[in-house]
């Protein structure tokens, strides 16, 4: 074989496994994306208690959050509408730290503090999954909401509160600032997408 025709082969032959590898490192991310719950409300549960009215209060905030962060842009995420403020990244991060608090307590675990940086998608993943395990221990029978309470154990000190607490804490703040990134990604010009029914649990038409 020339010279000519064996660089001509292995031209041929590297391009394929170079695509492929472009290939999969752009559709791992998109798969794990396509998989994240909440894109629909749940059923509701099939009778009433302080566990499963809770677990249907999360599941809204589930909901809420999918939407609210379907579609976001880089310069979304980027946008704040002061200098003081955060922005659109800063509050989704707090937002996975409100979700952190919402189940571990529901594991009967303590919370401990998180030194990790995540990108969009690994904190709009994590999130919505740490929002669904919450409802399903909630759902599952086996914990009842006065044995869970906040823990937050540090490396010098320990403090305790009932999960009332969790309620009117990390739930509704979760709640509070999902509205924020409503209203920041209108202001960056992405608008929530106007077919989501809050009240019903997905989009209109479907």
């Amino acid at each position: 074989m020339s010279n000519f025709n064996r660089k001509h082969l292995d031209y041929e032959v590297a391009i394929p496994f170079h695509w492929f590898f472009f290939i999969l490192l752009t559709a791992v991310p998109l798969l794990a994306q396509s998989d994240l719950p909440y894109a629909e409300i749940p059923d509701y549960p099939a009778a009433y208690s302080a566990e499963t009215v809770t677990a249907r209060l999360i599941d809204g905030l589930g909901f809420r959050y999918y939407w609210a962060t379907e579609g976001l842009r880089q310069e979304d995420l980027d946008f704040k509408p002061s200098d003081e403020a955060r922005t659109s990244l800063e509050t989704l991060e707090h937002i996975y730290g409100l979700s952190r608090t919402i189940v571990i307590p529901l594991r009967q675990e303590p919370i401990l503090r998180e030194d990790e940086d995540h990108s969009f998608e690994m904190l709009r993943s994590k999130t919505l999954h740490n929002l669904k395990e919450a409802s399903q221990l909630l759902r599952s029978g086996e914990i009842k909401l006065k044995d869970c309470p906040l823990i937050f154990q540090g490396s010098d000190r320990t403090s305790e509160y009932p999960f009332w607490n969790n309620l009117n804490g990390p739930i509704a703040d979760a709640l509070w600032h999902c509205g924020q990134i409503v209203s920041l990604r209108r202001s960056s010009g992405n608008p929530f997408n106007s077919q989501v029914s809050l009240f019903q649990g997905k989009l209109r038409g479907s």
